[in-house]
């Protein structure tokens, strides 16, 4: 199967007070067309850092990133992205937010209403697209970002943590939306995360990073029937997945 992302060896160091402190790597993985892998870690073990750097957005200290068998080296306009914090600006409504995206590419968003409006039903925000984002709650705006990110029609999808901030039942709802939406359109996605659950239910395959500077120590292989409801999430073998994570993690002392 072709690869994706391939990363080789890859490393990122900052300097403080003229020391430099490795923030993450080396590191070794490929990402293969159409998975949805998750890079789950503690805080600050260089997971987001890395997904910046597949991105684009920051250089690499040491090795070599491939995306779609180009090497990255500077900012991706091939892929969506969507962080933590929303990223909708205040003065435009949901649908205004959606064609932001396709103005700053130079695509003509009248080429692309079939695919706003499935988008905009498809994540349950049709009759709001023409609110702004001070009036939404933070989970339809996430959802409205998530819009944003994938509207271009990318072939990869980079996510740092974008559930984070929510409350749990908005939460399992946008999952179920993501699920959804990367069913229907297989894109290859790559998630940041610090939920073990959220790993377990959403990926193809979990990435474990160790404490900072983050190593990736372990791959495992989600083996379970999609959509990953509710009935999949009470199954033993969700638990027991949940467990092996778990064992990891207490390995490195942080749980």
């Amino acid at each position: 199967m072709l690869a994706a992302i391939s990363i080789k060896n890859v490393s990122k160091s900052f300097s403080t007070e003229g020391q430099p402190i490795l923030a993450f790597g080396p590191a070794d993985l490929e990402v293969n067309e159409g998975d949805f892998v998750t890079l789950l870690g503690p805080s600050g073990c260089g997971k987001s850092t890395l997904l910046l750097m597949i991105a684009g957005l920051i250089p690499c200290s040491s090795g070599q990133i491939i995306m779609n068998q180009d090497e990255v080296l500077s900012p991706r306009h091939d892929i969506g992205m969507m962080f933590q914090d929303s990223t909708l600006v205040p003065w435009r409504s949901v649908l205004g937010n959606i064609n932001l995206q396709l103005e700053l590419r130079n695509l003509n968003p009248n080429d692309f209403q079939d695919k706003i409006s499935e988008l905009i039903e498809s994540v349950s925000l049709k009759g709001y697209e023409h609110l702004r984002p001070h009036e939404l709650s933070g989970g339809m705006q996430q959802r409205a970002a998530l819009c944003q990110a994938l509207i271009h029609e990318p072939k990869t999808l980079l996510l740092d943590e974008p559930l984070g901030k929510l409350d749990a039942m908005t939460r399992e709802n946008i999952r179920k939306d993501l699920q959804n939406l990367w069913m229907n359109e297989k894109p290859t996605v790559l998630m940041v995360t610090h939920s073990i659950e959220e790993a377990v239910q959403m990926s193809s395959k979990v990435c474990v990073i160790t404490p900072r500077p983050g190593l990736i120590d372990k791959i495992i292989e989600i083996k379970l029937p999609w959509p990953r409801d509710l009935e999949v999430k009470r199954s033993q073998e969700f638990a027991d997945y949940m467990a092996e994570i778990q064992e990891v993690f207490q390995g490195y002392g942080v749980i």
